[in-house]
């Protein structure tokens, strides 16, 4: 079982001649429902409201045979409103509560997880955020952890204690996916590349980062590779960097690397295997951000 935690929102986007359109999303719900389609068994560990955004973030995760582990709350359901511009990159306003119960309540769902995912606004707007922390913690002696910051700015009040709670999950991942806009953001009198590079030696045994139409590159203790980007016709990027994440997961756990008992096999991943991991998240990318709002792919459709 994988678990992924973090938020999960609506979002409403707008640009160009179309009137704004609806979707679920949130990075970590985003991550879960690619997961499901790759085929692997995900719980999802997250919040919404009992209203209508609500409702159909619990009928989007019922359909994609996502598990929950809690159930609607008393608070309004996340709203994410975005705004394409003419290269399909959206730019977000958000009305945003973050509040997870105390970890009793959920801690099956880390107990029998053979990973545990989180990343993006989860993980530093309290007081959710101290939760998920706590959790991963929880789970790292048993499970892989894996982590996306997904910077946005909106929720940063200080850049430096920015820095340091991305350098916290850092410490604690096993397999680490960033943008080259994060880590330009975070470290920006630092290369892309010797930032990536420091996060591999605070401990995880992957760094992968994305780099738009670039590609993505990829750092494991037996070399450093990068994959070109695939051709296709952007509808827009909205959960292009959550699917490959998820992608990444998927290859990871395709080669049955997940578990604290393989922590030290994934950290002897050989480079050539990591290519073809990356080559399979960045096709499940491109069928993504092929089609309007975040819609990854089923397994048949990457293959």
């Amino acid at each position: 079982m994988l678990t992924v935690m973090g938020e999960g929102l609506v979002d409403v986007l707008s640009g160009g001649v179309s009137a704004p359109k609806t979707y679920v999303g949130g990075s970590p719900l985003n991550v879960s429902v690619a997961l499901a389609r790759l085929g692997h068994p995900v719980t999802f560990v997250g919040r919404y409201g009992d209203d209508g955004p609500g409702s159909m973030i619990r009928d989007y995760l019922q359909a994609n045979s996502v598990r929950e582990a809690l159930g609607p709350d008393d608070m309004p359901t996340s709203t994410a409103r975005g705004t394409l511009d003419p290269a399909g990159t959206a730019t977000y306003d958000f009305d945003f509560a973050w509040e997870l119960p105390e970890l009793s309540t959920f801690e099956s769902s880390l107990k029998d997880a053979q990973l545990v995912h989180t990343g993006s606004i989860a993980c530093v707007v309290e007081p959710g955020a101290s939760t998920v922390l706590r959790a991963v913690e929880t789970a790292r002696p048993h499970a892989t952890i894996t982590f996306d910051p997904n910077i946005r700015p909106t929720f940063v009040r200080n850049h430096t204690e920015a820095v340091a709670q991305a350098e916290r999950f850092v410490k604690l991942s096993d397999v680490v996916r960033t943008s080259d806009a994060d880590l330009d953001w975070l470290y920006p009198r630092r290369s892309i590349a010797d930032s990536a590079r420091a996060w591999r030696k605070m401990g995880p045994a992957v760094v992968a980062v994305t780099h738009g139409s670039r590609g993505a590159s990829g750092f494991v203790e037996n070399g450093e590779v990068t994959v070109p980007n695939r051709t296709v016709e952007v509808a827009d990027s909205v959960g292009g960097g959550d699917t490959f994440m998820a992608a990444l997961i998927s290859g990871i756990a395709d080669r049955e690397l997940i578990g604290a008992s393989q922590r030290e096999h994934l950290r002897g991943l050989p480079a050539d295997q990591l290519r073809q991991i990356l080559d399979f998240a960045i096709r499940a990318s491109a069928v993504t951000v092929s089609r309007a709002g975040a819609n990854p792919p089923y397994r048949s459709e990457v293959q």
